[in-house]
């Protein structure tokens, strides 16, 4: 059990990155759905990207827990600008 605990303690600094750009990626995706994209040529670039960031997280963690503030703010503001972002053609028709 104490395991279990060390690896959740490890990866805390990111857990808001993690849930928050979960959410963004299911905005994302409806976007892509809305404006029409090829679901297979999404689903095979989404693969592609789930395939990189899993070896960044298994290489990469260690080094990455020291920037983990800057990773956070970075990939948080990145997550505000795309919310910002699927939102403005909406703001546009209401106008």
């Amino acid at each position: 059990m104490s395991s279990m605990k060390d690896f959740i303690n490890e990866y805390k600094p990111f857990l808001g990155l993690l849930i928050f750009g979960n959410i963004e990626n299911l905005v994302l995706s409806a976007q892509g759905v809305i404006e029409g994209a090829n679901p297979l040529l999404v689903a095979g670039l989404s693969l592609l990207a789930v395939i990189i960031w899993q070896f960044i997280g298994v290489f990469g963690t260690k080094s990455a827990m020291k920037y983990s503030r800057h990773i956070e703010f970075i990939g948080g503001f990145a997550i505000f600008v795309l919310g910002i972002q699927s939102m403005l053609p909406l703001i546009y028709q209401l106008i």
